[in-house]
């Protein structure tokens, strides 16, 4: 805002001439101050979880996304978990077998039937379909009913569905940290549901404890918070690792002595691919009859394990009847199309496919891998071990000016701002300790993947080098320092009328 003094007038006279862009904002503060009368509390409040650097990394991305050719200095995305090694698999497929589609001349006589009103129970061969690929992700160890399969909006859909049914606005769930960004989003933004972070940290890989969680639902207590159950992603988003047998078993049996629920989200079940291998909860219950079944509830999805994220398809598994009636119930707010179930149901019931597809996940993931683990290495850069993901938890902590989340925070806008690569600082996901970013892998082709690696190197030796250099700088000071205390310790204070100095 300028001030501009008109002299012909009273000195007290002042024309005030506002720029653009501080009208613009003005405006969009009235509007706002509005908007907050005229809608729900809901609409308005900053509840949904989006004011995160999760999310605004991927805004950085958008705003100047990387392209070899068309923008080669733009930002690369390294922080979307998305499986786009094996789609080449499922393109050869559909070239294969065009009569899956109903938009196709070879399908097109299905779609009378596939284009009218569908229950919201889903197709039944679209069920049957999941039911069967649930159990062939699994390793065929264990069985799924298709009568228990609800369907829902991808797994976002799926978790805040389950929510619905288990608790009520204010209740809590129990999630081991650090735990994916956007739970607190899905979880919480419209059902009301309160997380509570079982805090885990790097000296056990950051596994939870017993002793970590009776210590979180203790304290819940204490403070009038009704725990309504335990939330898991198994394997872990953002850790990359799978839990083994023994820790799902204290798990299930802490969740069975309070008589509490176990949410196991399995969305990355495939892509395991090294030991140890994925025990899924409903292979633990078929060992532990000791545990209430009606307490068990699985999410999944064929976003991760396929890299179907714009298909939109989630499924609620529940042991409990009531919720899987509820849950269908609810269903019908956040339906897969028909459209969708007709052409997985087809592929999915191609055992031949399947089988190779789920070896080559496996197998091309462990590759991808190893790809970016050994640059990482090659350049002093480590990362927490994994066995699972599209991601890792990579290891920055000695290049923080403190060991503060602010410094996590300043050396994330270089990352995203200088080095022009999109990934995740561990705060996001409420790590309890500064210095890890979750970095993603399988999104890109491997020429970007390099790319990415070169700027991270470029950036990580320069970081070095000007540390040695600032290093050095200091040792130098302090050494000149204590040579001149040195001398003027070793000089006397008087000298000798004799001497040659004082001749001098």
């Amino acid at each position: 805002v300028h001030k501009q003094t008109n002299s012909t007038t009273s000195h007290n006279h002042t024309h005030c001439s506002i720029d653009t862009q501080t009208y613009t904002k003005l405006l969009d503060q009235k509007k706002m101050s509005l908007d907050k009368n005229l809608l729900s509390k809901l609409a308005v409040g900053d509840k949904h979880g989006e004011d995160s650097p999760y999310f605004d990394g991927w805004k950085a991305y958008d705003n100047n996304p990387f392209h070899p050719q068309r923008n080669p200095q733009g930002v690369i995305q390294m922080g979307l978990a998305e499986n786009q090694l094996c789609s080449d698999l499922i393109k050869e497929w559909i070239k294969a077998n065009p009569h899956a589609s109903i938009c196709t001349a070879e399908g097109v006589d299905g779609f009378s039937d596939i284009a009218v009103f569908q229950d919201y129970h889903g197709l039944k061969q679209f069920r049957q379909a999941i039911a069967a690929f649930m159990e062939r992700a699994r390793g065929g160890r264990v069985r799924f009913e298709e009568e228990r399969v609800v369907m829902s909006g991808g797994a976002t859909g799926a978790n805040e569905t389950l929510m619905f049914c288990l608790a009520d606005r204010g209740d809590a769930f129990l999630v081991p940290t650090p735990y994916y960004a956007a739970f607190d989003r899905d979880l919480s933004w419209r059902t009301g549901v309160r997380i509570i972070p079982v805090e885990c940290n790097s000296s056990n890989n950051f596994q939870v404890t017993k002793q970590a969680l009776e210590s979180a639902y203790l304290n819940a207590q204490e403070t009038g918070i009704k725990i309504k159950g335990l939330i898991l992603a198994n394997p872990s988003n953002p850790l990359g690792t799978s839990l083994d047998r023994e820790t799902l078993q204290t798990l299930m049996d802490f969740i069975n002595d309070k008589q509490i629920h176990l949410v196991c989200d399995e969305i990355y079940a495939a892509t395991v691919f090294a030991e140890p291998r994925f025990i899924s909860v409903a292979e633990m219950i078929q060992e532990m009859d000791h545990v209430n079944r009606d307490l068990i509830h699985i999410v999944y999805s064929l976003s991760k394990d396929m890299g179907l994220p714009g298909f939109r398809v989630g499924v609620v598994y529940s042991y409990n009847d009531a919720v899987v009636t509820c849950a269908r119930r609810m269903s019908s707010f956040g339906l897969v199309s028909s459209q969708t179930q007709s052409f997985l149901a087809a592929m999915l019931s191609d055992q031949i496919f399947v089988d190779n597809f789920l070896k080559e996940v496996s197998k091309r993931v462990a590759k991808r891998h190893l790809i970016f683990t050994e640059g990482l290495k090659e350049m002093g850069v480590s990362c927490l071990t994994s066995n699972a993901g599209l991601f890792v938890l990579m290891d920055l902590r000695q290049m923080l000016k403190d060991q503060t989340f602010e410094s996590e925070m300043s050396l994330w806008r270089i990352i995203i701002n200088k080095v022009k690569i999109n990934i995740s600082p561990g705060s996001s996901f409420h790590c309890s300790e500064p210095g890890w970013f979750r970095v993603c892998f399988a999104n890109m082709d491997e020429d970007t993947l390099q790319t990415a690696l070169q700027r991270m190197k470029h950036f990580v030796l320069r970081h070095r080098e000007n540390k040695k250099r600032k290093s050095f700088q200091e040792n130098l000071k302090l050494s000149f320092s204590s040579m001149t205390y040195d001398e003027h310790v070793r000089t006397p204070t008087l000298m000798s009328p004799h001497s040659p100095l004082v001749r001098t």
